[in-house]
């Protein structure tokens, strides 16, 4: 996830590529990218990050480690199953099946949002540190005090890179009581802040920011 890493794909993130790699990338290679980050698999984030990434993927990837996964997968099918024998078909689906996609595709957006947003800057091996990757191409994500609770203050996604060991309850007041951490590079869940982050598609070391598909077509 850091950004000396700039071609990696951990679980729930995103693969984030220069300019001149993307163009060098051969079509199938340059599929996968796309398909990636499309927005559309963002919304799909029930399929593309829970079912698939973080059950099936790190399960195949590591049986050994990742026993969790394959036991989460399980009891999915389970209570899937299960809300379907006792309750029906409709109880599945609106019960069980939407807020699923709901809640996992806005969960998916905000692990892209967290080091894809216009403002983002990244460095190579030689010129990166843990705090220019916190403050520089991680987010704090604005959000209402009601938002923060329900998302278990994901938005202070820029203090757990400088300490993963700050518990999520006390990110407020790290946050609060530490002044160089406001001053973050924001995004936020407006309307006109998302189509601008899920335009973004390669690092462009030039420009010293991210660019879309049309800059990176006549660039």
């Amino acid at each position: 996830k850091h950004n000396s890493k700039l071609y990696t794909s951990s679980i729930g993130s995103y693969p984030i590529v220069t300019r001149e790699k993307y163009l060098t990338m051969g079509r199938g290679e340059r599929a996968v990218y796309d398909f990636t980050r499309h927005p559309l698999t963002i919304a799909f984030g029930y399929l593309f990050v829970f079912i698939y990434g973080m059950c099936v993927r790190s399960y195949m990837n590591n049986p050994d480690k990742h026993k969790d996964s394959l036991l989460a997968l399980i009891l999915h099918v389970v209570m899937g199953t299960a809300i379907v024998l006792l309750l029906g078909w409709t109880a599945f689906w609106l019960g069980f099946v939407v807020p699923a996609f709901i809640a996992l595709g806005l969960g998916a957006y905000l692990f892209y949002a967290q080091h894809n947003f216009p403002t983002a800057t990244f460095a190579d091996k030689d010129g990166w540190s843990y705090v220019n990757a916190a403050l520089g191409s991680s987010s704090y994500m604005k959000m209402s005090q009601v938002m923060h609770w329900f998302t278990g203050n994901i938005g202070y996604h820029h203090i757990h890179h400088l300490n993963a060991r700050i518990p999520f309850y006390r990110l407020p007041e790290a946050f609060e009581a530490i002044p160089e951490l406001q001053e973050a590079k924001t995004t936020s869940l407006m309307p006109g802040e998302i189509v601008r982050c899920l335009r973004l598609k390669v690092w462009d070391p030039q420009l010293g920011r991210m660019i879309g598909r049309r800059e990176l077509t006549t660039g």
